[in-house]
């Protein structure tokens, strides 16, 4: 039994991976901004605490005493680059000072490459209003790839489209690289609950270090 630290817990990545560790019988600190607009969160194994991923101290106190931690947290309403780039450096700050030595990060598949260095988000045609997301997502990337730190982090990249909210738990994905994954003719979208089952098989066994990774039915 593994002591996990989920931010972002209160969003639909991070509430399928709190069910998921804790169905595993992890003991799960899940993190979010009010809990009190999150009641539901807490259950057995759950532990829902106040906290702030773009500021070091907040992440050492609520990471604290854990092995391993999940960001699966995102904002839309301040700058995708200036949140991922603050929450990148308060994570690899205060998970140092804390003693946690594992981070596994949720992406997005448009940062995954369709030729070599091209990644979705610079493909022509690509729709503006969702480049800036994930332009947020490339700057988290290039503050991990270029921090002196000795978390071992992993960011998992799920496909680029809109992932099924409601599908239940398969236990099924494969894993890649940085380039996106061709879609299985007939496969169905990929879901949360898969992607959660994905992020904790990382924190159990850990596979991949330092990189991105695509994952995928």
């Amino acid at each position: 039994m593994s002591r996990i630290v989920v931010f972002g817990a209160g969003g639909r990545a991070g509430r399928r991976t709190v069910a998921e560790a804790a169905a595993r019988g992890h003991r799960v600190t899940a993190v979010v901004r009010e809990p009190a607009r999150h009641p539901d969160l807490a259950g057995d194994g759950v532990t829902v605490v106040p906290g702030d991923v773009t500021v070091a101290d907040s992440v050492a106190a609520v990471a604290a005493g854990h092995d391993a931690a999940v960001n699966a947290a995102a904002r839309l309403d301040v700058s995708a680059t200036e949140f991922y780039r603050a929450s990148t450096a308060a994570l690899l700050d205060g998970l140092a000072r804390a003693g946690v030595g594992r981070l596994v990060a949720i992406g997005i598949g448009t940062t995954l490459e369709t030729a070599p260095g091209v990644p979705l988000h610079s493909t022509p045609g690509f729709p503006a209003e969702a480049r800036d997301f994930s332009l947020g997502h490339a700057a988290e990337l290039d503050a991990l790839r270029a921090a002196g730190t000795a978390v071992d982090w992993v960011v998992l990249a799920p496909p680029a489209v809109l992932l099924d909210e409601r599908a239940a738990r398969t236990g099924r994905y494969r894993t890649g690289d940085t380039r996106l994954l061709p879609s299985d003719e007939g496969a169905p979208p990929f879901s949360f609950a898969d992607l959660a089952v994905a992020v904790v098989d990382e924190i159990e066994t850990p596979k991949h270090h330092r990189a991105l990774v695509a994952v995928a039915y």
